[in-house]
């Protein structure tokens, strides 16, 4: 299954653009937003209280932990989005370039909230909201093409919508090829409707609604 990256944000942004020149204050805002959104980032656990992250096995049986990403995770992120060739990039994301690459996960860390599907191999799968701090982030998520098919992606989508409904965002959005059905229907089972259709989909998930609190709890301290 090839899951598309909403278009806005994720896709109008410049790697280019120097993100330099915020202030303490910002960071401030920032690292404050992270908390709100229930961020486990600095989770070490201890002898009594190990960390402990959701578990999910897939459809051909091989276990994933699901689990917060941050600024550690860049190198493994680059190795992940460095297999994505030109058929599984849509409208230039993830950017073929490699500085621009590197560059876009950046921001992805830096101003959204992320999750990331880990096995033993590394990282395989990714999804974000961003902005952090908007009240209707745009969603993108992406899985290793050696690994579609096996349920990684409606998983990480699941415990997406549960942080952001735990973070008291309103909705997530995104938007979607017209000819990605499988894709749509994985958003659709997940709670998406499409408000909006042309040459690709708007689809929005409003998270006061009841399926949320059916689609999966969010990276968790117990």
């Amino acid at each position: 299954m090839k899951v598309e990256r909403s278009r806005n944000t994720i896709m109008n942004h410049s790697p280019d653009i120097d993100r330099g020149g915020r202030d303490d204050a910002d960071r401030d805002d920032r690292d404050d937003a992270r908390r709100e959104s229930g961020d486990h980032a600095d989770r070490t656990g201890t002898a009594t209280d190990p960390p402990r992250w959701p578990q999910f096995v897939d459809k051909e049986g091989s276990r994933w932990t699901l689990r917060q990403a941050d600024d550690a995770d860049l190198d493994q992120l680059v190795e992940l989005y460095d297999a994505f060739g030109d058929a599984d990039r849509a409208q230039g994301i993830p950017p073929a370039v490699e500085h621009r690459r590197r560059s876009w996960i950046e921001m992805l860390l830096e101003d959204g909230y992320n999750i990331v599907a880990e096995g033993d191999g590394g990282i395989v799968g990714h999804i974000v909201y961003t902005p952090l701090e908007d009240a209707c982030p745009e969603l993108a998520i992406f899985v290793h093409p050696a690994f579609h098919d096996r349920g990684i992606g409606t998983e990480l989508c699941r415990r997406l919508v549960a942080s952001a409904a735990a973070a008291d965002r309103e909705a997530l959005e995104l938007f979607v090829e017209l000819r990605n059905r499988a894709a749509i229907s994985v958003y659709r089972r997940v709670g998406f409707e499409t408000v909006d259709s042309d040459h690709e989909v708007r689809m929005v998930h409003a998270l006061e609604d009841p399926t949320v609190s059916a689609v999966g709890s969010p990276p968790a301290d117990s």
